[in-house]
């Protein structure tokens, strides 16, 4: 489903566009407008008015437009193969349901190898993420942390035993040990 097509605006279309192109056609597909027609004009009106709903949801925003834009670049020109509104109608029953909308996020080149770029935008995503971007930060001032203790105690050890490391003095207090015992 392209977003630019259902709202019937160019790529580069501005906000102002997109909120008028919705406006007219929100007012043309309204559920409450098509209250008294047909069962099928009144669910195809219902289906393109939630279509039109999330393609300006998705568009007015700067994040999710971007967001979209860079999937749709990556995937081709149907980057919302499964999304919340995206029906199928059933030869049984007659009704609708809704598609598993994480069954083909990943199909086609992706799951041949060619999806590198694919890979590269959801690690960078991960990465990004607050959550991981927190979690980094409080790994960072631990280790800055334990680093800076480590340092310090050295620091000290020598400002305290001038001339003798560590391991002399564990030698020397190890000699004094074995005096001690020797002489009981």
């Amino acid at each position: 489903m392209d977003h630019y097509k259902i709202l019937g605006v160019h790529k580069s279309a501005s906000k102002e566009e997109i909120k008028q192109a919705f406006r007219k056609l929100a007012m043309e597909f309204h559920p409450d407008k098509h209250s008294q027609s047909p069962k099928s004009l009144k669910e195809s009106a219902t289906v393109k008015f939630k279509q039109l709903s999330e393609a300006y949801e998705t568009l007015i925003d700067d994040r999710k437009r971007a967001d979209y834009n860079l999937r749709r670049n990556a995937y081709g020109p149907n980057p919302n193969q499964s999304k919340r509104y995206d029906y199928h109608y059933g030869s049984g029953g007659g009704g609708h349901s809704y598609r598993d909308p994480y069954a083909n996020r990943y199909s086609g080149s992706a799951r041949r190898g060619g999806g590198g770029f694919v890979r590269f935008e959801m690690g960078l995503r991960y990465l990004t993420t607050k959550s991981f971007l927190l979690n980094a930060s409080l790994f960072s001032i631990l280790l800055g942390g334990m680093y800076i203790i480590d340092a310090s105690g050295k620091a000290l050890w020598k400002m305290q035993n001038t001339g003798k490391s560590f391991e002399e003095t564990m030698e020397s207090i190890e000699k004094a040990k074995a005096s001690k015992d020797n002489s009981d």
